[in-house]
């Protein structure tokens, strides 16, 4: 037995289809008043640098931007993850390159880099760009009220990501014997080098020279040589100083007390690293960390691989590499370098003391070993003076800051001589631009 309905009655009561043909109507009402309003906020706001604004709700820059956005912050917290349980078991990261590095070196990376710094260049409707920003601001840990200017007047990205910041938000260390740190990151590794040819740890199991970083640098191989020179004296002198102890042993054994004369313990000079990681969140400016002389920049236009934790356990010379801005000078302790190294999306790093400089240009050549531009400065030749905290650079992503830095070394016994240098961070330390690094005189001394 079948049962069969008319078609002419209809399956829900008159009263409920009323409602539904109501609700679109009332919705479709909605989406038009929220279509004009977009398309008036659009066209009266604009960008803050000669923008008309764009006629659309969402431009298709920013619904790309949003989704990169989105894959960079799952990665980042996939591996920061993977990175704090290592530490909680107290494993270190050793280098074990894999397929990755492998193919990210057949990847156009540069050119995808270059698309990258369009899109974050392009201008956000004014209406837009606080919820863009506090997104951002949500994926990376970024903190929005360190911020100078009001969001709506950040006009993309870009101007977003090298913000300023209030002038009271990174107080400089006012210590006259501290060396700060030039940016807001995490400390990779630190130490001491054995000349100039020493090595820099990478990751366990591999390492670079400081040379390769810095490239052929005239100021470095003079330290080198006075290095040398200083070991060979002060052999001479300890030897002549023992000769002459044996000659005059029975005359000072006869006294008493008994006199010896002593070697020398004056401090030398050694020369010291750190290595800072900037996250996509941090702040992105680079300040001076002493009062020194610029002399030289280099540019390296190298490959642009990603410089997170990862990438530093697989790819082998990974900041000798990359596209790096290195500036060289001279300090009251003696030689200074900062070497800023580019990355994937971030090979655009900007010098203030250079505004004509650009980076991650198309190359002329396809080998990447070719040789680095280089310019000197000397304005009545003293180079580019920079006093303590003063701005630097900039980047447009996180990256890395390796700093490189002459200061004073004890090489007596004495065990924590109040004139050797001595750091005051830890491995994995979250340090802020204008926090001491390290010190080599205690208060007692400088008083």
């Amino acid at each position: 037995m079948s049962f069969r309905f008319p078609r002419n009655i209809p399956v829900l009561p008159p009263y409920l289809l009323a409602n539904v043909h109501n609700r679109r109507q009332f919705f479709s009402w909605h989406v038009k008043q929220f279509r004009t309003t977009s398309q008036a906020r659009a066209s009266l706001g604009g960008g803050s640098n000669n923008s008309q604004g764009n006629a659309f709700v969402v431009p298709g820059a920013t619904v790309a931007t949003l989704l990169m956005l989105g894959v960079l912050h799952a990665r980042r917290l996939y591996d920061d993850k993977k990175v704090e349980e290592a530490r909680e078991k107290g494993i270190e990261s050793e280098f074990r390159p894999d397929v990755k590095a492998t193919f990210l070196r057949m990847l156009p990376l540069r050119s995808i880099s270059r698309v990258w710094g369009f899109l974050m260049s392009v201008d956000i409707p004014v209406w837009l760009r606080p919820h863009v920003y506090r997104a951002w601001a949500r994926a990376f840990h970024s903190n929005l009220e360190e911020a100078a200017l009001p969001l709506e007047e950040y006009a993309s990205l870009r101007d977003f990501f090298i913000r300023k910041l209030r002038e009271d938000c990174r107080p400089i260390d006012p210590h006259p014997y501290s060396l700060v740190s030039p940016v807001d990151g995490t400390i990779l590794r630190f130490g001491k080098l054995n000349g100039a040819g020493a090595m820099i740890e990478q990751v366990k199991g591999f390492s670079y020279s400081v040379s390769s970083l810095l490239g052929a640098s005239p100021l470095l191989s003079m330290i080198a040589e006075k290095t040398t020179e200083d070991e060979s004296s002060n052999t001479e002198q300890e030897s002549t100083q023992r000769e002459r102890s044996k000659k005059s042993w029975w005359r000072v054994s006869l006294a008493s007390p008994k006199v010896r004369e002593t070697i020398s313990e004056c401090p030398t000079k050694g020369l010291y690293y750190c290595v800072i990681y900037l996250k996509p969140g941090d702040y992105h400016r680079i300040h001076s960390p002493v009062d020194w002389n610029v002399l030289v920049r280099r540019h390296f236009s190298g490959r642009l691989f990603p410089v997170n934790e990862r990438a530093t356990r697989t790819i082998r010379n990974l900041y000798v590499e990359n596209e790096r801005v290195v500036l060289e000078g001279l300090w009251k302790q003696g030689f200074m370098a900062i070497a800023a190294i580019g990355a994937t999306n971030i090979g655009s790093i900007e010098l203030f003391i250079e505004p004509e400089l650009r980076t991650n240009r198309p190359r002329k050549k396809l080998l990447p070993s070719e040789p680095p531009e280089e310019r000197l400065y000397e304005p009545e030749g003293v180079g580019v003076v920079l006093k303590k905290g003063d701005e630097v650079a900039a980047f447009n992503m996180g990256s890395t800051v390796v700093l490189i830095f002459q200061a004073p070394t004890s090489k007596s016994s004495k065990q924590g001589d109040a004139s050797e240098f001595r750091f005051s961070i830890s491995g994995g330390d979250r340090i802020r631009v204008g926090e001491a690094l390290g010190v080599w005189h205690n208060e007692s001394v400088s008083s």
